[in-house]
């Protein structure tokens, strides 16, 4: 069985391909989904988009109150699809242990493991112990946790898609990059721990897709650029002045174009096709 990279470049490049234009073809129509930190940012933007493919929603993050709301929204835009909602912290595996146990179904067909932070802008020499902890729980643990409480239903059943946010932040590390016409060394806050917890995702992510090349589960990852989410707000402690300094002098991205981007991809490749795909969204 031969499987074949897919290389996604950019999120732009395919939104401007499909000229942002309504594109479907119910291929997700009743699958489950499970999509991590759905209750902001690239999390809620993909569960808005599988919701319009029709796709039954299982959302996960920390704040229930706001994953009640987007629950209540999208049930009332798109009826008949289920959507369950967990109040989740993938920092612990007891809580995703138990989370996975009392889901209304074991049959995930896409995981988005989207699920991460950063905390402030130190240097390495500065990061605290409770930061480091916190982004590496968060950014990594959780993500090898909630994968291998899923991984075995996937393969039982012999179907999946496990999907990985990582971020440009791995390969800008040690790279140029260009900033409208000027290029510039990635800044030096952007150069520790982000990173790193993004290439722990990337190996995992490479090393998952291996693993799995004799069976019909796909892996995918997803690298997003700038996004202007609440990201950014929670690196700096809720200070939006500072929040928004990260962006001076940029255009970024939203949520919204990564959701749409993801959906394009998941759309436009035969879901039911015996293929891993590793891509880049950028």
């Amino acid at each position: 069985m031969l499987k074949t990279p897919f290389l996604l470049r950019s999120c732009r490049t395919a939104l401007n391909v499909l000229g942002r234009r309504s594109y479907s073809n119910r291929r997700l129509e009743g699958k489950n989904v499970l999509i991590t930190g759905a209750s902001a940012g690239i999390g809620e933007a993909c569960a808005r988009e599988f919701a319009k493919e029709g796709s039954n929603l299982i959302l996960a993050a920390r704040r229930a109150d706001r994953l009640e709301l987007l629950k209540q929204e999208l049930s009332q835009k798109h009826a008949g699809i289920q959507i369950h909602t967990l109040s989740l912290d993938v920092r612990e595996k007891k809580n995703i242990d138990k989370a996975v146990a009392e889901l209304p179904t074991k049959d995930v067909d896409v995981l988005v493991n989207n699920a991460g932070l950063v905390i402030g802008m130190d240097h390495l020499d500065k990061v605290s112990e409770e930061a480091y902890d916190t982004m590496f729980d968060t950014n990594v643990k959780g993500l090898v946790f909630l994968t291998q409480a899923l991984l075995p239903h996937m393969k039982a059943r012999q179907a999946g898609h496990i999907i990985n946010l990582g971020s440009v932040a791995v390969m800008q590390a040690a790279e140029f990059t260009a900033v409208g016409n000027k290029s510039r060394k990635m800044r030096k806050e952007d150069l520790s721990l982000l990173p790193a917890s993004k290439f722990a995702v990337e190996a995992i992510t490479r090393a998952l897709l291996y693993e799995l090349v004799d069976t019909p589960i796909r892996v995918s990852q997803v690298c997003p650029g700038m996004v202007n989410t609440e990201f950014s707000t929670i690196r700096f402690g809720g200070d939006k002045k500072k929040a928004d300094e990260v962006y001076k002098g940029l255009q970024p991205l939203v949520g919204q174009d990564i959701g749409t981007s993801l959906k394009i991809y998941m759309v436009c490749v035969d879901c039911t096709s015996p293929q891993t795909q590793f891509s880049y969204d950028s």
